[in-house]
């Protein structure tokens, strides 16, 4: 699995219709789509999910009065439950041996490999995993279709996720990696029995998955995410690779806030880390925003769900007092990228902000 940063032929997205997602709020989130398209679809395509032609219209238009259509953006018709392309999405893979040689070294390694189709030579395959809707809402049927649709407008080979015979239940944001082998993911997430995506799954399970099917050599497990995630512990909220030796971090400053003890424990851990070579990580801090509240519960605001595309950085600020430090952490670390500042006050209602919604596909070759 390449890192984030590494070239993109496109992101993903899927056009927002679901209003119960974001109540109160929903008639601003199109026009926060519309100024990620538009700076998204300035450096690369833009592959859009509609549910269906009306959705299409109507996303033509809150487009084109944002500036923001063109060219590089084009649709897809399918339905979908929610729009978290991240999760609901397929993981797109590179390699350079053939199916033939990747299947059977597979094989050995894993016992079990599933294709539903093979296209020669070509090199971006897409890892296709269960979708569940978090183990937490009943309605996902179109969404779990969405991977499989994704492959295949994108001319990849599908390699359907196993652990012995189970077929593997995983959102992409409960992973993030340095594309030289090193992966992040918290406890929380993977093995705790609250939304529990695999029952009796075990931490060496998801580590032989992950260098089956991500080439993955090691993991480092965080222990948990933070408050307000519906998700129950996506990493992507907290900690996230911005090269293969450097990790960003989200810190509460706040000792009574509840989110203190448990970044402070993954800061612990990732300290603490090492990677294939022996050499600890370089570890940045970022800061947390204040709390956001809805009808007296708290959102996942964090600046960590930045989403790295070809010449930017998107990231989600809160009109806070550390979206300055935030912003100013990431341009140093990104220093060949423009850092794009994206208000979430609103979007960060249905529970996620740019890394959520947006799925990279590599480019081949890149």
């Amino acid at each position: 699995m390449p890192a984030e940063w590494e070239q993109h032929e496109a992101t993903w997205m899927a056009w927002p219709h679901f209003r119960g997602d974001w109540p109160g709020k929903f008639e601003t989130i199109p026009w926060v789509y519309a100024e990620i398209i538009r700076n998204l679809s300035a450096h690369e395509r833009v592959e859009l999910i509609v549910t269906d032609a009306r959705s299409e219209q109507r996303a033509r238009q809150t487009l084109k009065l944002a500036n923001a259509f063109n060219r590089n953006v084009r649709f897809h018709r399918w339905p979908t439950n929610r729009v978290w392309t991240r999760d609901s999405g397929c993981t797109f893979v590179t390699g350079q041996a053939g199916p033939d040689d990747w299947t059977s070294k597979v094989n050995r390694r894993a016992g079990v490999l599933r294709h539903r189709r093979q296209r020669g030579s070509a090199p971006l395959r897409a890892i296709k995993w269960r979708f569940n809707a978090w183990a937490k809402y009943p309605d996902y049927r179109h969404d779990e279709k969405i991977g499989s649709r994704m492959s295949e407008a994108a001319n990849a080979d599908e390699m359907r996720a196993y652990c012995g015979d189970v077929r593997v239940i995983l959102e992409g944001g409960s992973i993030d990696v340095n594309g030289t082998g090193t992966l992040l993911t918290t406890e929380e997430c993977l093995l705790s029995k609250v939304q529990e995506r695999n029952p009796g799954f075990r931490r060496q399970d998801y580590e032989q998955i992950f260098a089956n099917y991500l080439g993955i050599r090691q993991v480092i497990w965080l222990g948990k995410g933070i408050a307000g995630d519906d998700t129950h512990g996506h990493v992507d909220d907290i900690t996230r690779f911005v090269s293969a030796e450097t990790i960003v971090t989200m810190i509460e400053s706040n000792r009574n806030d509840k989110n203190y003890p448990p970044l402070q424990e993954n800061l612990r851990r990732l300290k603490s880390a090492t990677g294939p070579d022996g050499k600890p990580f370089r570890i940045v801090e970022l800061p947390m925003p204040a709390p956001v509240m809805f009808e007296g519960r708290r959102l996942p605001a964090s600046y960590g769900n930045f989403y790295i595309a070809n010449g930017i950085v998107l990231v989600p600020v809160f009109n806070d007092t550390n979206d300055r430090i935030a912003l100013h952490t990431l341009a140093d670390l990104f220093p060949t990228r423009d850092i794009i500042p994206i208000y979430s006050g609103d979007l960060i209602w249905g529970f996620g902000a740019m890394h959520c919604m947006t799925q990279q596909q590599p480019a081949v070759g890149g």
